[in-house]
């Protein structure tokens, strides 16, 4: 097996290590720091006095700070490892919250949602690329569980924030959360897994790779991230609009998602485990084709929302699978490969939900929630490139 990539031993069959705790550890503090944000977004558009389109125009901002730290981070990590990236994205995240709700002007507000973008980014990928190491280290997968935390830190993040922002303000909120989110990295700090370059490849030219395997497993990403945006956007509008659902039920439908994906991301590495990637990633996807056509066809809210919480079955594990499998390309350094994967999968998360509200503006979400199904058709066509994910046991390569 090739992988580029040194390692401090672990016990292989141990199933808890403090290499994957502390990398736990890091999707949740950077999931926290997301979901600490988005209750933060009325007060931010108010206090700045951001029109809709305005806010809008800021989003992107955060976007395109994602998209071009992810690169950069890549590149960093084929050089000195994902360990020291992921620590210094973290380092840069942290203080992000307090900038954005200092910033007394619009300039300074760009200035700091980028960064709080470019560091959440940066951090993502160099995460992704440590969880790969340390898969490979303890010959086990352990990228759903991983992604899980993630979703965790969201919900905490988002259920602590509205609270505490109601009870004691925006800036006691960013401070709270600031010492939290410095609490889980100091936890966290000396028992990330080492990972360097091997000597022979650190001397390389990094660039962007010119083999296709990345990029086809960026497109899976891609197409199972759009459709993932696309319920936790505009889900509870289609809800709402269109299937005359209460403003309480039409909630439910991006809940019922959430809830099925941050469950099933639990217990997806015991299943990829037993079955392989490829074959996860094929039942994953199926699933999810279900869930949105069952979405799309409902007769009232309720069937919608069964076919979302389907559809959260099956994108759980899809994005994870095609992570494990970017990191583990024969003859590619994992931080290069993640971030191609990386950035065009979150491309879909930010860029495709505007364009899917253009859309819908003109024919209605339950034909865009029928033909998004015709992306996951060619995930389950790529499939087969799933089997890199199983790298991690010794095959694979």
């Amino acid at each position: 097996m090739d992988n580029h990539v040194k390692t401090t031993p672990v016990a292989k069959s141990g199933f808890l290590t403090k290499n994957r705790v502390a990398v736990s550890l890091l999707f949740l503090m950077n999931g926290f720091m997301v979901g600490c944000w988005a209750p933060k977004i009325p007060e931010f558009a108010e206090r700045l006095q951001l029109s809709k389109f305005q806010l809008g125009l800021m989003i992107l901002v955060f976007g395109v700070g994602s998209l071009t730290l992810m690169p950069i981070a890549g590149t960093q990590i084929a050089r000195f490892g994902s360990r020291r990236v992921v620590q210094v994205a973290a380092l840069g995240l942290l203080p992000s919250l307090l900038t954005l709700t200092l910033s007394p002007n619009i300039p300074t507000a760009v200035i700091s949602i980028f960064l709080f973008g470019g560091f959440m980014g940066a951090m993502d990928v160099a995460m992704n690329a440590n969880a790969v190491a340390v898969e490979q280290s303890m010959r086990r997968a352990i990228m759903s569980s991983c992604h899980a935390f993630w979703s965790l830190g969201g919900l905490i993040g988002a259920g602590l924030g509205g609270l505490l922002i109601a009870k004691a303000g925006v800036l006691v909120h960013a401070q709270f959360a600031t010492l939290l989110a410095a609490i889980v990295i100091g936890i966290a700090w000396r028992i990330i897994l080492v990972d360097q370059p091997h000597p022979d490849t650190k001397k390389e030219k990094t660039r962007l790779p010119m083999v296709p395997l990345p990029w086809l497993l960026g497109l899976m990403a891609l197409f199972s991230m759009i459709p993932e945006g696309a319920v936790l956007d505009w889900g509870a509008l289609y809800l709402r609009q269109e299937l005359g659902a209460s403003v309480a039920l039409s909630g439910f439908g991006f809940a019922a998602f959430s809830l099925t994906m941050a469950t099933m991301r639990f217990g997806g590495d015991l299943v990829r485990d037993r079955l392989g990637g490829v074959k996860t990633l094929r039942i994953c996807t199926l699933f999810a084709i279900s869930g949105m056509l069952l979405a799309a066809f409902a007769p009232n809210a309720e069937i919608a929302i069964i076919g979302f919480a389907l559809c959260g079955i099956g994108i759980s594990n899809m994005v994870p699978i095609a992570f494990s499998a970017a990191g583990n390309i024969p003859h590619l350094k994992a931080g290069i490969g993640l971030s191609v994967v990386t950035t065009m999968g979150y491309s879909g998360m930010l860029v495709a939900p505007s364009a899917i509200g253009f859309v819908a503006e003109h024919i209605g979400f339950s034909v865009v929630f029928m033909v998004l199904p015709m992306l996951l058709i060619i995930v389950l066509l790529l499939s087969n490139l799933a089997r890199y994910a199983d790298g991690i046991s010794g095959g694979g390569h």
